[in-house]
């Protein structure tokens, strides 16, 4: 069967839509990835590029009278949120074949084929969510979710009336800041177990999706996916590499230093179509970076000290 994907990025984080894709060449076989421009830029950029099994999107023929309301109200951090739960109908309403569609956030990297999530989806649901599966020490859940918003399958048909709620809901409300129950696109997932438990699966191991915030709790090598979520690439080819989990050794030789590469790889291919990447805002400030530096390091301090050393003599 052929699995289609949906993604969505600007101009600015194109080196992270490029690495996705590649880790798809590598681990996908049968698939179609399909990319939502959010600026003209990048559908331009990317249609001369002709990435194997990619096609681009032009975001501007797919924009309703209500997203058009909405976006200039938001930044384009908080638009990219509110287009998120759209990106699946306009796939669908370019191929009346597709019976269904995974959406995929553009800082995810395959380390594996996700075959065993649609395995577990089957035929008796047509919604597919992922928890976030916090490390105790870092869990958000009250703040960004039980649910994460990274890879997210919609069969045709039955989900529908999970888009259209989840649709209605981000155009109502869908800002980078905690109210009321609410953040983002991602504190409505949440709801969906008891709004319709008849529709949503999932995921039942939380180490089959890594990121910052439980590669601790689990190998990586049960992953089949890893979300690079904070990562920033600077000026003068530096990158920022948030949360400073990401520097413990075995992780950064295991999926960021590959995952680098990719991105060397696409800053690359980008410039050879007279394209170059822009250094990206980071999503936290330097100060509260390095604060989250210091904290880690004395909790590895504290766990170290917790350790007894005996003599086996």
């Amino acid at each position: 069967m052929m699995e289609h994907f949906v993604t969505l990025f600007d101009s600015l984080f194109m080196p992270q839509g490029i690495a996705l894709q590649m880790s798809m060449e590598r681990h996908l076989k049968d698939y179609t990835l399909w990319v939502v421009c959010v600026d003209d830029t990048a559908f331009e950029v990317l249609s001369r590029l002709k990435l194997e099994n990619v096609r681009p999107l032009q975001l501007r023929k797919y924009e309703t009278e209500e997203l058009l309301r909405v976006k200039g109200e938001r930044t384009i951090g908080e638009y990219c949120w509110t287009l998120t739960p759209f990106t699946p109908s306009f796939v669908f309403s370019e191929d009346a074949s597709i019976e269904r569609v995974t959406y995929l956030d553009s800082d995810v990297w395959f380390l594996d084929k996700p075959s065993v999530a649609f395995d577990e989806l089957g035929h008796e649901k047509s919604v597919l969510i992922t928890k976030h599966a916090y490390y105790p020490e870092y869990d958000f859940s009250d703040s960004a979710g039980i649910y994460c918003v990274q890879f997210m399958t919609f069969v045709r048909g039955p989900s529908s009336s999970v888009l259209d709620w989840w649709q209605k809901r981000c155009i109502e409300w869908c800002y980078a800041k905690y109210e009321d129950g609410k953040f983002g696109d991602q504190l409505y997932l949440n709801k969906w177990s008891e709004l319709f438990p008849d529709k949503v699966h999932i995921l039942s191991y939380g180490g089959y999706t890594l990121a910052p915030w439980n590669i601790q709790r689990y190998p990586y090598s049960d992953a089949f996916l890893y979300h690079f979520q904070g990562l920033r690439l600077l000026k003068n080819n530096k990158v920022l590499l948030a949360p400073p989990l990401a520097m413990i050794q075995p992780i950064m030789n295991g999926i960021y230093r590959p995952y680098l590469l990719d991105i060397s790889k696409a800053i690359k291919l980008l410039a050879a179509v007279n394209f170059i990447a822009r250094p990206q805002r980071p999503n936290v400030s330097i100060k509260e970076w390095a604060i989250s530096i210091a904290r880690e390091i004395k909790r590895l301090i504290n766990k170290l000290g917790r350790i007894r050393v005996v003599n086996l003599d």
